[in-house]
């Protein structure tokens, strides 16, 4: 084979490999879920599922992810708990529970089941913050951050 038509598919297979933002794909039936001592997570603030979701590039697949900020919107907070709840304020069936690792990022691949909606919550050392509209989603940072306000307490 000609040398010239070689060398642009060897860039061509290097260049992909430098422009992949995460891992590889992981085993979908691994479990991950971030926890209060964890700081296996990165990027804290954007879309982790702009990785992270079936046949995307990130290593793991989540089902809920996401960053908590403290009250000055600028510094994540670590240590907080989001907890989903089957009605709003906290009322009802508490159905999932995620902590919020040392960089103050939530994830995990374990399977939640959003059906019609669930109430999330965030959980400081003093103060719970209540979103009052059902998500169907565990894409927190796909909205947060961007059209509305980022996850925050204290």
């Amino acid at each position: 084979m000609n040398v010239r038509k070689i060398i642009p598919i060897i860039f061509l297979l290097i260049g992909s490999s430098i422009f992949t933002a995460c891992e590889d794909e992981g085993d979908e039936d691994e479990i991950k879920i971030s926890y209060s001592d964890g700081k296996e997570s990165h990027r804290a603030g954007e879309d982790c599922m702009n990785c992270h979701y079936y046949g995307g590039s990130g290593e793991y697949w989540f089902q809920i992810a996401g960053t908590v900020y403290d009250s000055t919107l600028t510094n994540t907070y670590p240590g907080a708990t989001l907890k989903l709840y089957s009605e709003p304020n906290g009322a009802g069936e508490l159905i999932y529970s995620v902590e919020v690792d040392l960089l103050g990022n939530f994830y995990s691949t374990e399977q939640i089941d959003f059906g019609n909606g669930l109430y999330p919550v965030v959980q400081g050392d003093e103060l719970s913050k209540y979103m009052l509209s059902a998500v169907t989603t565990g894409r927190c940072n796909s909205c947060h951050g961007n059209s509305k306000d980022v996850i925050w307490t204290k």
